[in-house]
């Protein structure tokens, strides 16, 4: 029994399972974020438009962020971006703390999310460099694991922080937890590969993800999904607490069942489709179909069991669409500069945050949550449809 738990985990190389260290530590201890807005108005007193200001510069340093740490993982090397991004992260998280003006928080949180989401590009490229073809997928979904563990963990952990010492602890705790992540990257790990120094004939040969026509397809499509998939940590929760009655906790619980079941059940999930040699893009419309079906069975009734099966439905249309989407990404990465394309699809996430919360809440004030659901449904849908025409495409 044991062994066939531990079977879809064998065969990954040393690297990834330090790199998936690293990601749980730094995950983990990523505290500050889910409790910024509560930070903002309970500690600091600043007014709700305040911090949809502040939270926009969060979204636009990202952007900026991943745009960079792709540019850089090019020129210089994932390795000196991975380290150097947390190094930096950890020195704003220890300085932040003491900035209580709204200009310079603006300032301050957008510097924030520059710093550390340069490392998200630099995380791919060097997973596509400590895996092999073959493993790839399973390769993402451990970094994945890690990822979904640690922001399971950090919440509970920030919130004893907050309650027995102070929301200054938060960032401490943060800034260190950086500090040992960059530690474990210039102590156990290396750039394997070579930065290749290309001929002015070899430059030519390189694609530009700007001008690579299907992937700005598949780019597209990853940014209605990202758009719609952002309302269960916006709106949704909203919607459980308003329509459904649920308390905090319940709708903690909720949203739990969702890192939980990632936990236990994508890798063998993926390890399963792996075997099976689908195509990766077909997976992807499968997942985004699941999502569609999340949202539509919230207009059933104001239920809270259509609710957990809307949660269902999600978290696996999550664990079939994101792994094998950044596998897909990965592989047509190869046309061209890695971390330029590895940063474009990470910005697809980044333009999803920025607009998806906001749009999604303004539209559900004006006109109600089920046309909202049925807004997000018909969304996700021509997504699947947009992955449907590129896969034909892909297959001629």
């Amino acid at each position: 029994m044991l062994q066939k738990i531990l079977k879809p985990y064998q065969g990954l190389s040393r690297e990834i399972w330090l790199m998936a260290l690293t990601m749980l530590i730094n995950r983990a201890g990523a505290m500050v974020i889910p409790f910024l807005s509560l930070y903002l108005t309970n500690f600091l007193d600043f007014t709700l438009e305040d911090v949809g200001w502040i939270m926009s510069c969060y979204g636009f340093g990202s952007l900026a962020g991943v745009f960079i740490g792709g540019k850089l993982s090019d020129t210089f090397g994932y390795y000196k971006v991975m380290y150097l991004s947390l190094l930096g992260t950890s020195l704003i998280f220890f300085s932040i703390q003491f900035v209580t003006d709204f200009y310079s928080l603006c300032l301050g949180v957008f510097s924030l999310t520059l710093i550390a989401d340069m490392f998200r590009p630099a995380v791919w490229v060097a997973l596509d460099d400590y895996s092999e073809v073959e493993n790839r997928t399973r390769s993402v979904t451990l970094i994945r694991l890690a990822i979904n563990l640690g922001f399971s963990l950090g919440p509970a952990l920030g919130g004893l922080l907050i309650t027995y010492i102070s929301y200054s602890s938060l960032f401490w705790v943060d800034g260190i937890t950086c500090l040992i992540a960059s530690f474990i990257i210039i102590r156990f790990l290396h750039q394997k590969s070579q930065i290749k120094k290309d001929s002015k004939d070899t430059k030519k040969l390189k694609l530009s993800p700007y001008k690579d026509g299907r992937y700005l397809i598949f780019w597209f499509a990853m940014f209605l999904i990202g758009f719609t998939f952002m309302q269960y940590f916006s709106t949704i929760p909203l919607y459980y607490s308003q329509r459904l009655g649920m308390e905090e906790d319940k709708i903690g619980l909720m949203l739990a069942m969702n890192g939980l079941l990632i936990f236990l059940l994508e890798m063998p999930i993926v390890h399963f489709l792996e075997k099976g040699k689908l195509d990766s893009l077909k997976i992807v419309i499968g997942g985004s179909f699941l999502l569609v079906l999340s949202f539509l069975v919230l207009n059933i009734a104001p239920l809270i069991l259509l609710a957990v099966v809307g949660i269902f439905l999600m978290t696996f249309g999550e664990m079939l669409g994101f792994p094998f989407s950044n596998s897909y990404a990965l592989d047509r990465s190869k046309l061209g500069n890695q971390g330029a394309y590895m940063a474009l699809y990470s910005m697809s996430f980044s333009m999803a945050h920025i607009l998806g919360p906001n749009i999604g809440m303004q539209f559900s004030a004006q006109y109600g949550f089920e046309s909202t659901w049925y807004l997000m449904a018909g969304i996700c849908f021509i997504a699947c449809l947009i992955l449907l025409v590129l896969q034909r495409k892909e297959s001629i």
